[in-house]
C-alpha cells in the first residue's frame, strides 16, 4: 500500500497532463486536434479515471487504518523561514479525491453527448481537464500558501468555463461578475493567510490554530484581533461557496455550460470553501466569535437561497439558489461544531446536486427541437411539463434527487440535513429553526421544479405562453440596456444549421415533442443515482461509520465512538420527525398548486406581492449592487479620472511646458560668440554697481 502513496502525487497530475496535451495540440495543430474530437475526449476522460482508481485506493487503505501520509520538499527558504510545498493524504483528503474524481469523470462522460455539436468540444475537455486538476491540487495541499495557488486556479478555470461563450455578452458578463466577486473573497482570505502567518510563524494548519490559542491565553494578541484573522481567512470560503453576501456570482454562473454547472455547483468551486473551512477548522475552534459569525452566515445564506429558488422559472437559476441553500446548511454545520455533519451533507449533495443539474441538461437537450436555439425557453419550466413521458430516465433520476434534497428518508440528504438540525438545535435553536424552515422551503421548491417540468400537460407548443415569455425577455433586455435576448446558445449542443436538421423527425416536420437524451448523457445520471439513494446509509446515527472516519481534527476515535454510544433513539426520533414533517408540508403545498392545481399560485402571489416580489427580485441585491459598486465606483472613477487629468497631467504639462520656453529662451543666449558672453558680464557687473551704488 506504500507505494500508493509514493504516486499519490499523479491524482493532480494525470488530469493536468490530459489539458497540457489538448491544450498545445489546439494552439500547435489546431485543425488536426480538432477533428480527433473523440479521441482528445477519450484521453482526457481515461486520465480522470486513472485519477479515480487511485482515489478510490487511497480512500480503502485509509478506511482500513493506514497512517496519514506526508511528503514534502523545501520550495523557498530565506534565513529562519522555510516553505515546503508537496501534499498530504489524511481521512478528509482522501473523501474530497473521491468526490470530486467521481463527480468529474461522469460529468466528462456527459459532456461528450451534451457539446457533442460544439465547435469548442476540445477545449470544453482542455478546460474541464485543468479544472478538475485545480481542485485535486487543493485538496492534497498540505499548508495554507499551496492551497491558495490552487484556490486561483480553481478561480481561474471557473471564469474560462462560466465563459465559456465569450462571444456572448451574458456569458462575459457572467465570467467578469464571478472574477471580481472572489477576488472581494479571496483579497480577504490573503490578509489573513498574511496576518496568520506574522502572528504564528506557520502556514501549518494544526500548528495555526495551537499557536494563535496560546497567543490569545496569554495576552501576545488580543481576542479582537485572532476573531478579524480568522473572519479574514473565512472571506475566502463565504466568496467561493456563495455566502451572504458575495452569493451573486453564482446563479449568474448558468451562463456557462451545463456540464460545468454540475461540477461548479457540486464538487469543485464551492466545495472548495467548505473543505477550506473544514482544513482551517483548528484555528476556527479557538475563536467562538468567529464560529458564530460562520454559523448565522451560514443559517442566513441557506434561508435567503432558498427563499429565491421559490419564484425562479429557469430550471438551472432554480438549481443555483438551491446550491446556495445547501451551501449554507454546510457552512452553518461547520459553525455550530457540527464538523463530520458539514462533511457528510458535502458528499451527499456532491452526487444528488450533479445528477440534478446533468438532468436539467439533459432537459434542455431534449427540449430544443421544440423550441429551437432559443434557449430563454429551452430553460424556462413554463413551458415544459409531461416530460416524464418523453424523457423516463431524466425524470425518474431528476424525482430521486427531489426527494434526497427534500429530505426524504432513506436517501441520502435526509441523514445528512438530519443530523445538521440536530446539532444546531443542541448548539442554537434559532439556528434550527432557521435551518427547519428552510428544509420545508426547499422541499417546496424542489417539487414545484419537478411537476413543473415532468408532470401534467407539456406546453412546449404554446404559441401563447412562448410570446408571452419573449416579450418578458425582450423588456427585461431593453431594461438592462442587454444586446442580446437569449442567456445561452440552445442548450450548449448544437450550433443554427445543426440544429435544424435535428430539430425535425423523419417526414422532414418540425418536431413538436422532446426526445430523450443519448446513452452518454442518462448513464451518468443512472449512475449518480444511486449513491444520491443509498450513501446516506453510511452516516446514520444508528451506526455512523462516516463520522468514525471523518472527525474533528480536536476529537480522536475513542472520544467519537463514546459520543455515538450515548445515541439517544427518542431524540432521533423527534428531531427526523419534525424535519420529515416539514418537508411533507412542502411537497403537499407543491402538489395542491402545481399538480393538482387545487391553489392557484398567482392568487396567492398577488396577495402576497411585496414578498413575492422581494423573491423575484433576488433580494434586490443585484440591484444594490449594481446602483452602489458598479454605478458607485463608476462615478468615483470620472472622478479620480478628472483629477488624473486636470491635476496630475496638469502638472506634468506645466513642467514640460517650463522647459520649453527656458529652452527656448536661453537658445539666444548661448550663442557661442565670445563678445557677447563679454557683453553679458560687462552688463551684469554694471548692474551691480548701479545697486550698491544707490544703496
Amino acid at each position: 500500500m506504500e507505494v500508493i502513496y509514493q504516486y499519490a502525487w499523479l491524482i493532480p497530475v494525470l488530469p493536468l497532463l490530459g489539458a497540457m496535451l489538448v491544450g498545445l495540440g489546439l494552439i500547435s495543430i489546431n485543425q488536426v486536434t480538432n477533428r480527433l474530437r473523440q479521441l482528445n475526449a477519450v484521453v482526457i476522460i481515461s486520465l480522470m479515471g486513472a485519477a479515480m482508481g487511485l482515489s478510490l485506493a487511497l480512500l480503502w487503505s485509509q478506511y482500513q487504518g493506514h497512517a496519514p501520509y506526508l511528503r514534502t520538499l523545501e520550495w523557498a527558504s530565506a534565513g529562519n523561514f522555510h516553505l515546503t510545498m508537496g501534499y498530504t493524504i489524511d481521512h478528509l483528503t482522501a473523501l474530497m479525491l473521491v468526490i470530486v474524481t467521481t463527480v468529474a469523470f461522469l460529468v466528462m462522460i456527459y459532456t461528450d453527448g451534451y457539446m457533442a455539436h460544439d465547435p469548442g468540444y476540445v477545449r470544453f475537455y482542455a478546460y474541464l481537464s485543468l479544472f478538475g486538476s485545480s481542485m485535486l491540487g487543493l485538496v492534497v495541499s498540505p499548508n495554507l500558501v499551496q492551497i491558495y495557488i490552487f484556490w486561483e486556479l480553481v478561480g481561474m478555470c471557473s471564469y474560462l468555463l462560466v465563459g465559456f461563450w465569450y462571444d456572448r455578452k451574458a456569458a462575459a458578463d457572467a465570467c467578469q461578475k464571478a472574477f471580481v466577486t472572489n477576488r472581494v473573497g479571496d483579497f480577504g482570505l490573503l490578509l489573513g493567510i498574511l496576518g496568520l502567518f506574522w502572528a504564528t510563524g506557520s502556514f501549518d494548519f494544526m500548528i495555526m490554530g495551537d499557536r494563535l490559542s496560546e497567543l490569545v491565553e496569554s495576552g501576545s494578541i488580543s481576542n479582537f484581533l485572532a476573531i478579524v484573522l480568522a473572519i479574514l481567512v473565512f472571506l475566502g470560503p463565504v466568496a467561493k461557496s456563495a455566502q451572504f453576501p458575495l452569493h451573486v456570482w453564482l446563479p449568474d454562473a448558468m451562463e456557462g455550460p451545463t456540464p460545468i454547472s454540475a461540477l461548479i455547483h457540486a464538487a469543485t468551486m464551492v466545495a472548495a470553501g467548505v473543505f477550506l473551512i473544514a482544513r482551517m477548522y483548528p484555528v476556527f475552534e479557538h475563536v467562538p466569535a468567529a464560529m458564530n459569525v460562520i454559523a448565522f452566515t451560514g443559517a442566513f445564506t441557506a434561508f435567503l437561497g432558498a427563499t429565491i429558488a421559490i419564484t425562479q422559472n429557469d430550471i438551472k437559476k432554480g438549481l443555483a439558489y438551491s446550491t446556495i441553500s445547501q451551501l449554507g446548511y454546510m457552512v452553518m454545520a461547520m459553525g455550530v461544531g457540527a464538523y463530520s455533519a458539514g462533511l457528510f451533507h458535502l458528499m451527499t449533495h456532491a452526487y444528488f446536486k450533479a445528477m440534478l443539474f446533468l438532468g436539467s441538461g439533459s432537459v434542455i437537450h431534449g427540449m430544443e427541437g421544440v423550441v429551437g436555439h432559443d434557449a430563454v425557453l429551452a430553460q424556462d419550466m413554463r413551458l415544459m411539463g409531461g416530460l416524464r413521458k418523453y424523457m423516463p430516465a431524466t425524470g425518474i433520476t431528476f424525482l430521486i434527487g427531489c426527494l434526497a434534497i427534500s429530505g426524504i428518508p432513506p436517501f441520502a440528504g435526509f441523514w445528512s440535513k438530519d443530523e445538521i438540525l440536530g446539532a444546531a438545535f443542541a448548539a442554537n435553536p434559532l439556528l434550527w429553526f432557521i435551518g427547519w424552515v428552510t428544509a420545508g422551503i426547499t422541499a417546496f421548491y424542489m417539487f414545484r421544479m419537478y411537476f413543473s417540468t415532468f408532470e401534467g400537460k407539456f406546453r412546449g407548443n404554446d404559441e401563447k405562453i412562448k410570446t408571452q415569455l419573449k416579450n418578458a425577455a425582450a423588456a427585461a433586455a431593453e431594461k438592462l440596456g442587454a444586446v442580446e435576448l437569449a442567456p445561452n446558445f440552445g442548450p450548449g449542443a448544437m450550433k443554427k444549421g445543426e440544429l435544424d436538421s435535428h430539430s425535425h423527425d423523419s417526414h422532414g416536420h418540425h418536431s413538436t415533442s422532446p426526445h430523450e437524451s443519448p446513452w452518454t448523457m442518462t448513464l451518468p445520471l443512472l449512475v449518480l443515482a444511486i449513491p444520491s439513494m443509498l450513501i446516506g446509509l453510511i452516516g446514520t446515527p444508528y451506526a455512523n461509520y462516516f463520522e468514525q472516519f471523518i472527525f474533528s481534527p480536536n476529537e480522536n476515535l475513542a472520544e467519537v465512538m463514546e459520543k455515538a454510544a450515548e445515541f439517544d433513539p427518542h431524540e432521533f426520533y423527534i428531531m427526523a420527525g419534525s424535519s420529515i414533517a416539514i418537508s411533507v408540508v412542502g411537497i403537499t403545498l407543491a402538489v395542491l398548486m402545481y399538480l393538482a392545481r387545487k391553489i392557484d399560485p398567482a392568487a396567492i402571489a398577488s396577495k402576497i406581492k411585496p414578498l413575492y416580489e422581494l423573491s423575484l427580485n433576488k433580494w434586490y441585491f443585484d440591484d444594490i449592487y449594481h446602483r452602489v459598486f458598479v454605478l458607485g465606483l463608476r462615478r468615483v472613477a470620472r472622478q479620480v479620472m478628472e483629477v488624473d487629468f486636470r491635476v496630475v497631467d496638469g502638472a506634468v504639462n506645466l513642467t514640460g511646458f517650463f522647459t520649453l520656453v527656458s529652452g527656448e529662451g536661453l537658445k539666444y543666449l548661448e550663442s557661442g560668440r565670445v563678445q557677447f558672453y563679454a557683453l553679458i558680464v560687462f552688463g551684469a557687473v554694471l548692474g551691480l554697481v548701479i545697486v550698491f551704488g544707490v544703496t
